[in-house]
């Protein structure tokens, strides 16, 4: 599978809402350097998981919707507007964020990730 495949497949899945699911997306070693609207954090394995775990009370389903994506060799860019459903109201999606990310992907997994992002 090449790294823009991986990249589509993995903001097509609940990853984002599902730890058990991110699992299989990540490298032991992941590190995202994330700039957001609210300031800078940096990621790994476990704090990915735990976000993952936290999204998932807040929130019953989740979807991406890719406006651009560019692949060379290991590394992706891919632009995306992220929507969610929330406990409180399941039948309203609502815009979260808007998002910019660059992943570096080895041994097929996320490996490295640079990501902006701004809130609705």
């Amino acid at each position: 599978m090449s790294a823009k495949e991986i990249i589509q497949k993995f903001y097509k899945s609940d990853a984002l809402i599902d730890s058990d699911i991110l699992k299989d997306y990540l490298h032991s070693d992941i590190i995202v350097d994330w700039n957001s609207s609210k300031g800078f954090i940096q990621l790994d394995y476990d704090s990915l998981l735990s976000l993952s775990n936290d999204l998932s009370k807040a929130y019953v389903r989740s979807k991406v919707r890719i406006s651009h994506i560019v692949s060379e060799n290991d590394m992706v860019t891919v632009r995306y507007s992220h929507f969610v459903k929330t406990i409180e109201n399941p039948r309203e999606e609502m815009l979260l964020a808007h998002f910019i990310a660059i992943w570096q992907i080895k041994d097929n997994k996320l490996y490295r990730g640079y990501q902006m992002s701004q809130l609705s």
